[in-house]
């Protein structure tokens, strides 16, 4: 496929495993080529593309720190280089590492300071050098942030910093139609989130959520896409929780 045939083409950092990869399915399903841009799986990066090309999509892997601003810079280039445009920005990327404030843990603090606020504090600078006039924005919050649960003092602070961003970004893309906004799942089955958990504390997790089941990946993606889609063209500078009812 030459780079004149891609009608639309999307990043997703975080995306060749959990809610990235379904995220990058779905949208290679809706017709964007994708770049999955990865941390260091490099087996995890190369089963994923070639399950999207099985599946008739096109996407390519690109590997970085998304901390680093040499490696976002090259994400963006490498991507407009193999597409020729970015019309969509999803920025799933993230980790976690749970533990009272009391203890410090300040490299668990810094680490997640480094990958969930600069991180999506980079992905935005250069989404606003580089994506198309018209284009998406969404970065991955969380609807823990609602809950102030013990253990999670420094994961929230990041997410909040990343929720302040968004609406300071889709301010300064005043004029461009460019919407940003974010996506903050409650519980989903995914190895983030069932690392270092207890079958007890999972089952207490679930049972706070009305509809009394951890979320899906697929689910998701299903609100990315909506945001990404004509249909949330009107959605802008917004938090959408997609969380089964987990406030």
């Amino acid at each position: 496929m030459t780079t004149t045939s891609i009608q639309k083409a999307a990043i997703v950092t975080g995306g060749t495993r959990g809610i990235g990869l379904a995220i990058a399915q779905r949208l290679a399903a809706d017709g964007f080529a994708v770049a999955l841009h990865y941390a260091g799986n490099d087996a995890a990066a190369a089963q994923a593309v070639a399950g999207i090309e099985a599946a008739g999509g096109t996407a390519l892997a690109v590997r970085g720190d998304i901390a680093d601003d040499a490696a976002v810079q090259s994400l963006y280039a490498t991507t407009l280089a193999a597409f020729g445009r970015i019309d969509a920005v999803v920025n799933s990327a993230g980790i976690m590492t749970l533990s009272p404030i009391e203890q410090g843990a300040m490299e668990a603090f810094d680490s997640m300071m480094a990958t969930n606020l600069r991180g999506t504090y980079l992905m935005m600078t250069h989404a606003a050098r580089h994506l198309g006039n018209g284009g998406r924005f969404i970065t991955l919050s969380s609807s823990v942030i609602g809950k102030s649960l013990p253990g999670y003092g420094a994961y929230i602070a990041s997410k909040a910093g990343v929720e302040g961003l968004v609406r300071v970004f889709a301010n300064e893309l005043r004029g461009r139609g460019i919407t940003v906004n974010a996506v903050a799942p409650g519980p989903v089955g995914t190895e983030l989130f069932l690392r270092g958990k207890q079958p007890e504390q999972i089952a207490q997790i679930v049972a706070m959520t009305p509809l009394e089941r951890l979320g899906t990946p697929e689910d998701i993606a299903g609100a990315a896409a909506f945001l990404v889609g004509p249909d949330g063209g009107w959605v802008n500078g917004q938090i959408m929780r997609v969380n089964g009812g987990f406030v």
